[in-house]
């Protein structure tokens, strides 16, 4: 009896450890190592702006998508993300903004103002991909989101790749371990909770982690 109370523990505790401890590894992995692709579609994911001013976060992200949209890697690019309360304008208005005013011409971008967080974000464009029979996208984001993003639109039946941004608060120079461990714990949240429907918020504030 006491041989198997022991081996129970030890499984227990070999899947305390080994569940995060992949969680962590896939999260790295994917901003360590991405593969990047034409597509059809940029997104951009929302995060904090301010009267219509881009937070430290999404103007990253905006000048990442920007970047590769100029490679020709896409000809389109999605500004996505709805406002706070009280908020005046959008993360999609403000994204769409930056961008038509500092290079890529108005018909090329399309603005979602949807989703507080990245799975109704993700649920926002998706949906709108589909409407205009899309399916390949390159999401422009921080380097440890884009697992999870990947992840949750894969799952909705796009093509995803991710194109981390390269400066900002969030890139992987300036990027802290609890930024790491936060988007792993996040994507073990996604996997058992979010994909039956229970989403949990984790809007970024302008200045990311």
């Amino acid at each position: 009896m006491f041989k198997f109370i022991r081996r129970i523990i030890t499984i227990v505790l070999t899947l305390i450890i080994a569940i995060p401890g992949y969680a962590l590894f896939v999260t790295y992995n994917a901003a360590h190592n991405p593969t990047i692709r034409n597509a059809q579609v940029i997104v951009v994911p929302g995060a904090a702006q301010l009267n219509g001013a881009p937070g430290e976060v999404l103007l990253s992200r905006l000048q990442e998508a920007k970047r590769i949209y100029l490679l020709g890697l896409a000809p389109l690019i999605i500004t996505v993300g709805a406002g706070a309360p009280g908020d005046r304008t959008t993360e999609a208005a403000a994204g769409a903004y930056w961008l038509r005013h500092n290079g890529v011409k108005r018909s090329a971008i399309i603005s979602i103002p949807s989703g507080r967080d990245t799975r109704t974000q993700t649920i926002a464009y998706v949906a709108e991909m589909k409407k205009r029979k899309l399916t390949d996208v390159i999401i422009a984001t921080d380097p440890y989101h884009c697992n999870r993003t990947i992840s949750i639109a894969k799952d909705l039946g796009a093509t995803a790749t991710c194109s981390p941004v390269q400066d900002g608060p969030n890139s992987l120079k300036n990027s802290r371990f609890r930024y790491l461990a936060r988007e792993a714990g996040a994507y073990l949240a996604y996997i058992t909770l979010g994909k039956r429907g229970i989403t949990i918020s984790d809007h970024l504030p302008s200045t990311g982690l």
